[in-house]
């Protein structure tokens, strides 16, 4: 797979249009095992990075999974993320929010999530859910807000909520956290396969739900709200990806090159010990190779 993931990255682009990002690569199926051989390579070198994040606790990574229901989230994280040492790991699904996350500001929740200094955080959905189903289904006009922060147009509403998240995520980049986002771009073709395999699979009904068609349904309204969404919320410092995600191995592999990228941009190192430290270190290692706490009995 010859690929460069900078074809995928948006970090600002007015009038996006998803149609020019391919749901599919259309890749040959015999490329497959070489194209799960690069995910395993990547893996490993992504377990090794991580390994040090955690060690030097300097800075933080905040990856947002966004997508239309049946993309290949919670496989991608399992896929790609699987072999990460777990305590350096927290995955966090959005799911719909409390009475008490309503009685906040959409951000509110996302703080709580964020992840320690040399830790990993995963947002399955995110604070964008604001942006998506809040904007698809109108749900912001009943919120019990002030009049002066809804009575406006729909437009002028979420270029606020733009404009908020933009500030939010200049926030985390000045506070020493990475954000990386990614839109598992999955086409409606592929999606209607996917959930008739659900309901036809006894082992796969429990991930089906009715409401799946209702949102299925507002497909065009989706594909517009996450258009916008991305074009106004990708920069520099927290870019956007638009995987293609009808191939789901394809979609893993190119995730984890989107993560291994970033990882090495960060270039995290194993702490130095200062001399003093060191030289416990080898008073301690000459008790336990010569000294009093060689030869414990058990």
């Amino acid at each position: 797979m010859d690929t460069d993931i900078r074809d995928f990255m948006v970090t600002g682009e007015k009038n996006l249009k998803l149609e020019r990002f391919p749901a599919s690569l259309k890749l040959d199926p015999e490329l497959r095992p070489e194209c799960e051989r690069r995910l395993e390579a990547n893996k490993a070198r992504i377990e090794a990075l991580q390994d040090r994040l955690y060690a030097e606790a300097r800075e933080s990574l905040v990856i947002v999974l966004q997508a239309m229901d049946a993309a290949g989230k919670d496989s991608t994280i399992r896929h790609v993320l699987g072999g990460v040492n777990p305590t350096g790991v927290d995955v966090r699904s959005f799911k719909q929010p409390t009475s008490v996350d309503r009685a906040h500001g959409f951000l509110w929740r996302s703080f709580g999530a964020l992840p320690e200094r040399g830790k990993i955080a995963v947002f399955n959905r995110s604070y964008y859910e604001e942006c998506l189903v809040v904007r698809v289904h109108g749900l912001w006009r009943d919120y019990q807000l002030p009049r002066r922060c809804t009575d406006m147009s729909e437009r002028r509403y979420f270029q606020e909520r733009f404009e908020d998240i933009r500030g939010f995520e200049r926030y985390l980049w000045r506070t020493g956290n990475r954000v990386v986002k990614i839109f598992l771009n999955v086409s409606a073709d592929k999606q209607r396969e996917r959930f008739l395999e659900r309901i036809d699979d006894e082992a796969k009904n429990w991930k089906f739900s009715e409401s799946d068609l209702s949102e299925r349904m507002e497909w065009d309204e989706y594909q517009h709200a996450y258009e916008e969404m991305i074009g106004a919320t990708a920069t520099e410092h927290a870019p956007w990806y638009v995987i293609p995600a009808d191939q789901k191995w394809v979609a893993r592999t190119l995730v984890s090159e989107v993560l291994l990228d970033v990882l090495e941009k960060i270039d995290p190192q194993y702490p130095e010990l200062p001399h003093e430290a060191r030289e416990r270190l080898a008073a301690c290692r000459e008790a336990l190779t010569d000294g009093p706490a060689a030869d414990v009995e058990h």
